[in-house]
């Protein structure tokens, strides 16, 4: 393996807010690492760090975050567009060769910003759409799944110590994921069938745990993968949801992991290989 760096302090920006979480058990797993030193920043706030120069103190940043949308009691959410300096500076970073982790809620993000879900690598739907150019449905969601990942190729360092997998209870989605164009690294042995979730769409407008009149086709069993963009290396975990994954020994170890990778010399010559 020999990837994953230790024995020098990496510096990472962690980007919160849009999503509500509990900060104390998340900010646990940062706590509990050895030469990884963090910084929080919210957002809108946080935008001010998608630039280069700004973000160049740190080795990667791993966002937590779900911009561009504003939830109303009873309706539907209305999605806002990132500003122009925001889509400027997340492609200067990309060209710059940011490791980026993206976490859980974070695929969520930026739903009028096309862009952000092809960095990301799937995208999730609070409202039925179109992705790449195809007529979707509403995403779906469940919580406090109890079910078993797996590492798709244990030699990669992202999965390293973690050959046999781990079982975990978390929120999964039922969602576009864009399988075809990643590097898969884990999977749940959950069925990602709609008859297995409930819509966002009616959860938003207060109907939760609900699939009165929604259907969904099969979806993704990928909960974990890597991409490139420009020249930065990408990794995408859809779990993550609350305090039963936080303290997962196993979801920590992903975790960590991801972060040291898309922070080190390995990942960054991977994501300049074209």
């Amino acid at each position: 393996m020999g990837f994953l760096r230790y024995g020098s302090e990496l510096e990472i920006l962690i980007v919160t807010k849009g999503h509500p979480f509990e900060r104390d058990a998340f900010f646990s797993i940062f706590e509990s690492w050895q030469d990884i030193a963090h910084t929080a920043v919210e957002q809108p706030a946080a935008q001010v760090f998608f630039d280069p120069e700004v973000a160049g103190s740190y080795d990667a940043i791993l966002l937590y975050d779900m911009p561009g949308i504003e939830f109303r009691p009873g309706a539907g959410p209305v999605f806002h567009a990132p500003p122009a300096s925001t889509v400027r500076g997340f492609r200067d970073l990309l060209d710059a060769g940011k490791g980026l982790v993206f976490l859980h809620h974070a695929v969520a993000g930026w739903p009028a910003w096309k862009e952000y879900a092809e960095i990301v690598g799937g995208s999730f739907l609070y409202e039925s759409g179109t992705v790449r150019g195809r007529s979707r449905p509403d995403s779906g969601y469940r919580h406090g799944v109890k079910h078993r990942v797996s590492p798709v190729d244990p030699t990669h360092p992202v999965v390293e110590g973690l050959d046999e997998g781990f079982e975990i209870e978390d929120e999964l989605y039922l969602f576009e994921a864009f399988e075809d164009e990643v590097v898969p690294l884990m999977r749940s042995d959950h069925a990602f069938v709609a008859e297995n979730f409930f819509s966002a769409a009616l959860a938003v407008r207060g109907e939760m745990f609900s699939r009165r009149g929604w259907s969904h086709p099969p979806g993704t069993s990928l909960v974990a993968w890597a991409r490139r963009d420009g020249r930065s290396p990408i990794v995408t975990l859809t779990l993550g949801d609350g305090p039963s994954a936080y303290a997962n020994p196993g979801f920590r170890k992903l975790l960590e992991n991801a972060v040291r990778w898309v922070a080190s010399p390995e990942a960054h010559a991977w994501a300049r290989e074209r």
